[in-house]
């Protein structure tokens, strides 16, 4: 048997196995080592492809993808420095939980460490970052060899979406030649009798028994004050989430602390427990100490607002209980009293069971009261801020129709949707990598993002932007359907509100890197709408351009980062201020 019929069927049978496991979306770079697996994934009919030249920007937009289908997509390049590229993308990856399947090519065993080109050590080359590695075998066209590479397939797939998901890495050795026959006689289906998967994986949820539910719920209906944190959830739960979670805050009169990457701020669900001005009136100390919990409840990842960390961090004498639906440990303030491993809406759907409705009192009515104050003055001084950063996210909720999607870039801007995203019947989906929280590889996932939306918009900073300019492409390949409002601060705008600004000496060159950039150029390259907004006027209309117009649309809009910074802390002051006035009139009792 010749080495092109070795190699053909084994990498199909591979192949053709991904897709019966669930694979419907692959990602490849182009490379010559490659390429076997590359024309097989391009001839399987029930596969859809991408070709992004860039691999790291190839691997975020894969990213994309998986995180809003919550299904698997896979990756693939050539062997040598182009795996490495990957890197970051795999880091998001793992600490996201989102399910990639990494192909890389390599050099077979006879050329590596002997100076052969474009071979370097790609074993285990991700380390911990993703779940499962396999070295696979060189090709044969055997019958056993071909229900291992199946097998391997399934494995891969069923890895990656285990709890907790994540990226799983596959290597592949292969010799020359690299092209496989795609005429091969039963391609897809030799030694395979049957069309279901070789080997099925079926991932369960984990869940908790009526015993422990008993006891949850007495912890929770014997102390009143409570507070529910719900941090970033999966799309595919957020919906039944919303609804179990949102009836427990009712039954017990515990307020619910919803991060931006919940899915709890907007939709039609219940919201009256809903609180989402935490990140202004906590950073109060006063009024941290007057909202001491007895019990704290957590859901999902950590939330983005630091001041909310340092309330759960603080709150050292009050129960807290961590459900985790994917079994991890998500519990950076080393405060758990209860690491709970249960599917998070049959966790509240079980709790429930043994819970009596109580009626409301001061604990949550004075947590709302202070929500709605916080809110109010936060919307006044808005209103007379110029082209205040923050206000962008009001403007955007205020103008993008229901069902739309924000993907928000880190640094500064998912801390304005953290203190500006109100809560509204309207549905506004929010997304973010705040797995690793880099600002590397955000333009191309929320490029991969737009495909699952009619309108999404990426509010991304101008470094942030730079640094993916290269994701561009795929807009412009894909024709994909995008507005990216760009902050333009000339900068890093973050460091303004770290300790490193008041080092004046050697601030602007180490931290606040302005480049000066024209950035219109940028986006013209890649044949996009370029719009620029230097008041809010001509910001309303750029974004109602953008909603009625296909393609890519690009809204930059200048910022001052010295103004913005002290924009910022003046709203802060006042929120504080209000806040411990507020505290010195109310009885501290329930």
């Amino acid at each position: 048997m010749n080495s092109t019929n070795d190699m053909t069927y084994y990498l199909a049978a591979f192949v053709d196995e991904l897709v019966k496991s669930g694979l419907e979306d692959a990602v490849i770079s182009p490379g010559s080592r490659s390429t076997p697996i590359a024309l097989l994934l391009a001839e399987h009919p029930m596969v859809n492809i991408t070709v992004l030249i860039d691999e790291r920007s190839a691997a975020f937009y894969a990213l994309g993808l998986a995180k809003t289908k919550n299904k698997p997509v896979a990756i693939l390049c050539t062997s040598g420095t182009a795996a490495t590229n990957y890197y970051p993308a795999i880091v998001e990856a793992h600490q996201s939980r989102i399910p990639l399947i990494v192909l890389t090519a390599d050099r077979p065993h006879e050329l590596r460490d002997v100076g052969a080109p474009q071979a370097i050590d790609q074993l285990k080359m991700y380390g911990d970052y993703v779940k499962w590695f396999v070295e696979m075998s060189l090709p044969e066209d055997t019958s056993s060899m071909i229900r291992y590479a199946r097998t391997m397939a399934a494995r891969a797939a069923g890895t990656s979406l285990s709890a907790p998901k994540g990226p799983v890495h596959l290597n592949f050795p292969l010799r020359e030649p690299l092209i496989p026959d795609l005429e091969a006689d039963e391609l897809w289906s030799k030694y395979k009798e049957s069309n279901e998967s070789i080997v099925e994986v079926n991932v369960g949820d984990y869940s908790i028994s009526d015993d422990q539910a008993r006891f949850f719920a007495m912890l929770m209906s014997e102390r009143k004050k409570g507070v529910i944190v719900c941090g970033e959830m999966a799309q595919s739960k957020v919906e039944a989430f919303s609804s179990a979670i949102t009836e427990l805050s009712q039954t017990l009169q515990y307020p619910i602390f919803a991060d931006p990457l919940s899915g709890l701020r907007t939709g039609m669900h219940e919201k009256d427990c809903v609180i989402e001005g935490y990140d202004a009136f906590l950073r109060s100390d006063e009024v941290k100490k007057n909202l001491e919990p007895e019990i704290i409840i957590r859901f999902g990842a950590m939330p983005v607002s630091k001041f909310l960390m340092q309330y759960i961090s603080k709150s050292s004498n009050a129960i807290q209980i961590v459900v985790d639906g994917e079994g991890g440990w998500r519990d950076p303030t080393l405060q758990a009293s209860y690491m709970v491993h249960a599917e998070e809406t049959f966790f509240c759907h079980k709790v429930l069971e043994s819970l009596t409705a109580r009626d409301a009192f001061k604990w949550v009515d004075r947590i709302k009261s202070l929500n709605d104050v916080t809110k109010k003055i936060l919307s006044e001084e808005q209103m007379e801020s110029g082209m205040f950063e923050g206000k962008i996210i009001s403007e955007l909720q205020a103008m993008l129709p229901d069902s739309s999607a924000i993907f928000v870039g880190n640094s500064m801007p998912i801390r304005d949707v953290d203190t500006f995203l109100y809560k509204e019947d309207k549905k506004l989906t929010v997304l973010a990598n705040r797995g690793a929280n880099g600002i590397d590889g955000v333009v191309s996932t929320a490029l991969a993002a737009s495909n699952a939306y009619e309108n999404l918009v990426l509010v991304i900073g101008d470094l942030s932007f730079y640094h993916d300019m290269n994701g561009l492409l795929a807009a412009k390949l894909l024709k994909l359907n995008i507005t990216i409002v760009l902050v333009n601060n000339n900068g890093g705008g973050i460091f303004s509100f770290l300790p490193q600004s008041k080092v004046e000496k050697h601030f602007e060159a180490l931290f606040g890197t302005p480049t000066g950039m024209n950035f219109e150029h940028a986006v013209k390259l890649y044949e996009g709408d370029y719009m620029r907004a230097e008041d809010w006027p001509s910001f309303q209309k750029a974004v109602s351009y953008s909603i009625n117009n296909k393609g890519l649309k690009v809204i930059e809009v200048p910022t001052n980062r010295a103004k913005n910074e002290e924009i910022h802390r003046k709203l802060w002051k006042n929120v504080s201020q209000e806040m411990i006035s507020i505290m010195e009139k109310k009885n501290d009792g329930d």
